[in-house]
């Protein structure tokens, strides 16, 4: 199975869950709305049935009352909670038409209340408003007294039934106040565990396609390491066909490559050394038969040989050894960065020494070496080599019989910096970057002897090692050629 499918089913499938939460959390929501709305309305059912036993006891007061002083005032409580109660009555019916008890008990209070207006409190209202004081015989008076009787009775079955009405709500309202607990209970439960499914899911398919990636990246970074130390036949045995599979093959592939190309590389360079060695001897022996030559017909020829002979066969000689020089140049310059040699402790201050010793500079000039120059660990011959260029060269090319040659040094945070200047004629800007081209000379090769081959071997060492040289110069006011050296010049090797 490929890695994008891998990853995009483990996301489908988070997703998905997340999604049945999301669900079940709404499903469970619904349910505990339904009963939170049906335990406000049996608040309001409950809150009405006490303002319906008010206005009745209202209605019963004010009836009372008139009865026994005959004041019309006393009927104002009757008159204004007989106006209120339809209305109410209607109201509380309509909260509790899901409820066919509660229902069937409301209208029992309904037909009670009704009663209790047609049977005995207009009727009383109306024979107390029809009969004076002076008037009310004895008949009246027995009539008054049963109607009162009958309306104590018709009230307190109306209280009975409010009992009765707000003792099921409250039973009602009980079992859905724990219904709505248990649905919030259930919710957060519910919800609780489905979350934490999701997380550890999530996690767990996260680390698994992790540790399938950090793996094979791993095992990736071991082969690089491995091509970078040499060992260009490792390879990565992957069994998973996915995009990273066709990455392990690509580096498998290039790591065969580059060996391949390597060994074709370490052949070449056998070759090349079997070349230089050849060019080295089949070069080198007709060059000295011609010198040899030379010198031969000199001695033969003795004082007869004309002056312009003379010249001619020393002409000769100076070419031959130009021509082994050059030979000799270009083998040093191919030969840089592929022979094996070992790092050593090198005091610079000696080297120098010995470089200026080996020179042996003309009379009149002086070599001015700074003092306490740093010991490097690096390859001395080609530390060597480059001062031995630099200094001959402001040695070959000065313009005057004395001159001044400065060697100086400071440091930055990575590398040494050593500087060759001079006093001599200088090198024109638009020159700067031919100098350092193989066999390319400022002058001509018979005013000063040069191959063009030392600057070049030069710079090849420096940026070998790491590092950079530039010159500043201007003409007539001499040249500075500055050269930097890693300090740690053996891992550049």
């Amino acid at each position: 199975m490929k890695l994008s499918v891998k990853l995009f089913a483990g996301f489908l499938l988070i997703s998905l869950l997340f999604t049945a939460v999301a669900i079940v959390n709404f499903q469970l929501s619904e349910d505990v709305i339904d009963n939170t709305v049906w335990v406000t309305r049996s608040q309001i059912v409950v809150r009405n049935s006490a303002s319906l036993q008010r206005n009745i006891i209202d209605m019963e007061t004010g009836l009372r009352g008139y009865l026994l002083n005959g004041n019309e005032t006393f009927l104002q409580p009757y008159l204004q909670a007989k106006e209120q109660l339809p209305n109410l009555l209607q109201e509380t019916r309509s909260f509790v038409t899901d409820s066919p008890e509660q229902t069937d008990k409301i209208d029992d209070i309904i037909r009670l209340q009704t009663n209790f207006e047609n049977l005995y409190a207009e009727p009383l209202i109306a024979l107390k408003r029809g009969n004076t004081r002076d008037s009310l015989d004895q008949d009246i008076s027995a009539k008054l007294d049963s109607l009162v009787l009958g309306e104590k009775i018709l009230i307190d079955s109306v209280r009975a039934a409010f009992r009765d009405f707000n003792s099921y709500e409250y039973q009602v309202r009980g079992e859905r106040r724990a219904r709505l607990e248990k649905s919030i209970n259930t919710t957060r439960q519910v919800s609780t565990i489905l979350t934490l499914l999701s997380i550890i899911l999530g996690l767990g398919w996260a680390y698994y396609i992790t540790r399938l990636i950090t793996d094979r990246i791993i095992k990736m970074v071991g082969l690089a390491e491995e091509i970078s130390r040499g060992d260009y036949k490792t390879k990565i045995i992957d069994t998973s066909r996915d995009e990273l599979s066709q990455l392990s093959n690509s580096l498998n592939r290039m790591a065969l490559t580059i060996d391949e190309t390597f060994s074709e590389l370490d052949r070449k360079n056998t070759e090349l050394d079997q070349f230089a060695y050849v060019v080295s001897h089949d070069l080198k022996a007709p060059l000295r038969g011609i010198e040899v030559a030379s010198r031969w017909v000199e001695e033969d020829m003795g004082s007869q040989l004309p002056p312009n002979i003379q010249e001619y066969l020393m002409m000769m000689r100076i070419r031959v050894h130009r021509m082994e020089n050059l030979i000799n140049g270009i083998l040093a310059l191919a030969r840089i960065g592929r022979t094996n040699q070992i790092a050593e402790e090198v005091d610079t201050n000696i080297l120098l020494s010995e470089v200026v010793d080996m020179l042996a500079p003309p009379a009149g000039f002086k070599i001015e070496v700074m003092d306490s120059l740093p010991t490097l660990h690096t390859i001395r011959i080609q530390l060597q080599q480059v001062f031995s260029n630099l200094i001959s060269n402001a040695l070959k090319y000065h313009d005057k019989k004395a001159g001044l040659i400065k060697i100086s040094h400071y440091e930055t945070d990575d590398f040494h910096v050593f500087s060759v200047s001079d006093d001599g004629p200088g090198i024109d800007p638009q020159y700067h970057d031919r100098i350092f081209v193989i066999f390319q000379t400022l002058q001509e090769r018979d005013a000063v002897e040069s191959t063009g081959v030392g600057l070049t071997i030069v710079k090849k060492i420096v940026e070998w090692q790491g590092g950079t040289i530039w010159l500043t110069s201007q003409p007539g006011e001499g040249a500075a050629f500055t050269f930097t050296w890693p300090k740690n010049a053996e891992d550049a090797e």
